[in-house]
């Protein structure tokens, strides 16, 4: 439990230097212990130091928790709030912010090596292996110039790193779009917009104290990402030359009190002012983008992955860091075909990937924690796809077979004895060779949900013009008992249907129900599928 200076304290400094976590601060009207770095010096045992140090008969005290409502009376004007529409608000989507993504998500797991100073380094490949982007930690969020961190240190400061870091760097990418000229401005945002945009708020478990300290924990860990950045000429945009600039620089960080009947100073909130690093200038530039000589690179951030990954990251950490993979992925293309080895490798490391290919037992927990963190996206509405050809039903997860089984109990009873009736059922134990044939395997796509695939208003205004010279040229809707029955008379089954329209079982049950309505591009499909003109 932290301790807190009261208002009998003289100010006589003893316990300024003798503090091992640097708590004690100098502030503008004296003294006082940030409790988000107070530890009651229990690594080093004998007491709290400032306590023996101090000279009067009332020394500093442990901080009680605050009980009542705290009360911030700050005339700092923050930034306005994301998601207007309560759904998305666009972000940076720029290689610098995935790969950045990447290291606070992955951490440990993820290939790292010294570069040749020593220094912690991950390192990446761009454009066509004509450039490189490189990632490096400093040792303080503020400190200028930075102090790296060598590899050692590097390796143990991101094993205790938190992948909610990830979270708050993403809301940072998305404040970076709201101004003209981010490698000039800053933005500023205070602890309850943090809060919110994360889902802090709804936790009652957890006092103010502990919500500030983790938000600023969060904060600092993606403040200390450095990049440099060696990407050659493309067209009138010149060449990109960075060396170790900060991705986000915190500016300013400011703490807000209360004071209780006792004289006791309790933290009640945070305000941090942050800069994007000039690596905007060159990927995050609207001006620059109009005249061709820069990039002007985002994408849409929905507010539901904050809070999901939120949710899942204690229990399903591999299915959280896959979704933060996956919100660039999609940005490159839905349709793009996704191996399973690399789903792995970005939710558990390419350590435990390799152990699991020689080790039968370590195998055997990959694969059950794979189709689980696969189930929890599906969960969330990122229904993968399989492969028809490399990633078949006998090697599918048993909940994606069971996601077919219908509703009705006559005909849940029809379903489970025309499969208790073939020569291989569902239940069936998997092949010998199923972990081969899943390194081969692949996903078509995830089907997303709606605020995923929601565009910014400008390419919704165009996509809604092209819509409309084509409108005539639609089929009429077709109705579930339609598509049942040209289905039927084409001696197909629901999953032979979803194969060839690259869609799931329970998508075309669905359709068939009336419980969905296909959209224009599948109306199209399924027109050609089934031949009606």
């Amino acid at each position: 439990m932290p301790h807190t200076i009261t208002n009998f304290c003289t100010q006589c400094s003893n316990c300024l230097p003798v503090c091992p976590t640097g708590a004690i601060k100098q502030g503008s009207d004296g003294l006082w212990i940030d409790a988000t770095l107070c530890n009651d010096c229990r690594h080093i045992g004998l007491g709290p130091k400032c306590v023996s140090s101090c000279p009067i008969d009332k020394p500093p005290k442990l901080l009680q928790a605050k009980k009542g409502r705290c009360k911030v009376d700050s005339k700092t004007v923050t930034s306005p709030k994301l998601f207007p529409n309560g759904k998305t608000n666009p972000f940076a989507s720029a290689i610098v912010v995935w790969e950045a993504c990447n290291l606070l998500a992955q951490r440990q797991t993820i290939a790292t090596a010294p570069d040749e100073a020593g220094h912690f380094c991950y390192r990446r490949q761009v454009n066509g292996g004509r450039g490189a982007i490189a990632l490096r930690i400093a040792s303080d969020p503020q400190q200028e110039p930075p102090a790296l961190l060598d590899f050692a240190t590097g390796q143990q400061a991101i094993a205790n790193w938190d992948i909610r870091a990830a979270c708050l760097h993403l809301i940072f990418a998305a404040y970076a779009t709201t101004l003209d000229q981010a490698w000039d401005q800053s933005f500023t945002v205070n602890d309850q917009q943090l809060s919110e945009y994360l889902g802090l708020d709804k936790r009652k478990d957890l006092s103010k104290l502990a919500k500030l300290t983790l938000i600023k924990d969060w904060v600092e860990q993606a403040c200390k990402l450095l990049v440099s950045i060696e990407w050659s000429q493309q067209g009138r945009v010149r060449e990109i030359s960075l060396t170790n600039e900060r991705i986000w620089q915190l500016q300013d960080l400011q703490h807000h009190f209360q004071t209780d009947e006792a004289g006791c100073r309790h933290l009640s909130g945070l305000t941090f002012q942050i800069k994007t690093g000039r690596w905007a200038q060159y990927l995050l530039n609207k001006q620059g983008t109009r005249s061709g000589t820069a990039f002007y690179q985002y994408g849409s951030l929905p507010n539901s992955l904050l809070t999901n990954v939120m949710s899942i990251w204690q229990q399903h950490e591999g299915a959280a860091r896959m979704m933060l993979w996956l919100l660039f992925k999609t940005r490159i293309g839905a349709d793009q075909r996704i191996t399973i080895s690399t789903l792995m490798r970005i939710g558990y490391g390419e350590d435990r990937l390799t152990q699991s290919s020689i080790n039968r037992d370590d195998r055997k927990r990959l694969l059950r924690t794979f189709e689980s963190d696969l189930e929890i996206l599906s969960h969330y509405n990122l229904k993968p796809i399989f492969d028809p050809e490399t990633y078949p039903p006998e090697i599918q997860p048993l909940w994606a077979k069971l996601a077919d089984l219908p509703d009705d109990a006559e005909a849940a009873l029809e379903f489970w004895a025309n499969d208790g009736s073939q020569g291989t059922r569902l239940t069936d134990a998997a092949p010998r060779d199923k972990w081969h044939r899943l390194m081969h395997a692949r996903l078509l796509r995830f089907e997303l949900p709606p605020d995923w695939e929601q565009r910014s208003p400008k390419s919704t205004k165009k996509r809604t013009r092209k819509t409309k010279t084509i409108q005539t040229r639609l089929p009429p809707p077709l109705s579930g008992q339609q598509v049942s029955n040209a289905r039927k008379s084409l001696q197909l089954s629901q999953r032979a249907l979803a194969n060839q329209l690259g869609k799931s079982q329970s998508w075309v049950r669905d359709i068939e129900n009336g419980r969905l309505q296909a959209s224009e591009k599948d109306r199209l499909l399924l027109s050609k599928v089934l031949g009606f003109t």
